[in-house]
């Protein structure tokens, strides 16, 4: 009776389908991904396939594309500006995954076996939030800050150096070959460490603290504990930031743009800015497609490595 009250279906019956679009059942609910798959086309897919084809043409952006085959790819193995860009992109890794990496999970870690513990998770949360804060700022504001503290007659900088009395350590930080591309490793770094600090964060909430008491209890210091118990779960978290920092770091734009467009000279050009380069300022469009088909490869080839490497150890931490 209860049932039949709170169902409105006798016992035995089985319950009717429901569906949220009249008339489609089970095998219809693929109707829902048409939306993002007709996006995924149209913004995607088509100008992935547009640019791999401008790729083996010469096409200036007013005549109909010429068919070329090779050309373009042949120029590109042996153009150095093209290496130096990727070359840079090296730099650009060290700056956005490496050294963010190491520095966010000390951080995170601090934040969270520190100061939450000893002065509560309210600073623990604003002072994650000071780190991240640089990652939501538009590119153009950070870079007008940016271009104010660094520039060479009245930046924040050099005033600070000579008000100590290190004057001579004064330079002219992004128009010199020699500090540019460090300038720009330092505030990329400065952008992305908040990313990696949040993600620990988030990561190291889901330990169990019984297993640090048990280490404690053991014996085991805090780097023991560290390296022993918190790496070890928190690493496909590691993975993620690994890899989508090492994306961004091949497709860096924006600061480069912004701060140096690629100068002064080649010192700070990237693959993402010399496509762009030559795609609206030497008209060579189906060299600058080949250059972003490249890239694309590039980014493609380094994710299947790292999804490979990171089921590789799953299944190995699986078998222990």
């Amino acid at each position: 009776m209860a049932t039949l009250l709170t169902t409105g279906v006798k016992p035995g019956r089985k319950r009717p389908e429901m569906s949220l679009l009249p008339g489609v059942g089970k095998s219809g609910f693929w109707l829902y991904l048409i939306p993002g798959l007709a996006l995924f086309t149209v913004i995607i897919l088509v100008p992935l396939i547009w640019n791999i084809y401008l790729s083996f043409t010469s096409y200036r952006g007013i005549r109909p594309p010429e068919f070329i085959g090779l050309d373009n790819w042949t120029r590109l193995m042996g153009d150095e500006r093209f290496w130096t860009s990727f070359a840079n992109s090296a730099a650009m890794i060290v700056a956005m995954v490496v050294i963010p990496t190491a520095l966010g999970l000390l951080i995170a870690a601090i934040l969270f076996d520190l100061v939450a513990k000893k002065f509560g998770g309210k600073l623990a949360s604003f002072l994650r939030a000071t780190y991240y804060l640089p990652q939501i700022l538009p590119v153009a504001i950070a870079a007008i800050v940016i271009g104010w503290i660094l520039r060479p007659e009245n930046g924040a900088l050099n005033t600070v150096l000579e008000a100590v009395g290190l004057g001579s350590l004064a330079r002219n930080w992004l128009g010199s070959p020699d500090t540019a591309l460090l300038s720009i490793m330092v505030v990329l770094i400065w952008v992305q460490i908040g990313y990696p600090v949040v993600i620990f964060m988030a990561a190291l909430s889901r330990v169990d603290p019984e297993l640090y008491e048990a280490a404690e209890l053991d014996g085991a210091n805090w780097f023991q504990r560290f390296s022993a118990i918190t790496i070890s779960i928190i690493r496909p978290e590691m993975y993620v930031v690994v890899l989508t920092g090492t994306i961004a770091a091949l497709k860096v734009f924006g600061p480069i743009y912004a701060l140096t467009r690629g100068g002064p000279g080649d010192s700070t050009i990237v693959p993402s800015y010399y496509a762009y380069s030559e795609f609206f300022q030497s008209q060579q469009v189906g060299y600058g497609a080949t250059i972003a088909t490249a890239l694309t490869i590039v980014v493609v080839a380094l994710t299947i490595v790292f999804i490979l490497a990171q089921n590789r150890s799953e299944r190995l931490e699986n078998e222990r």
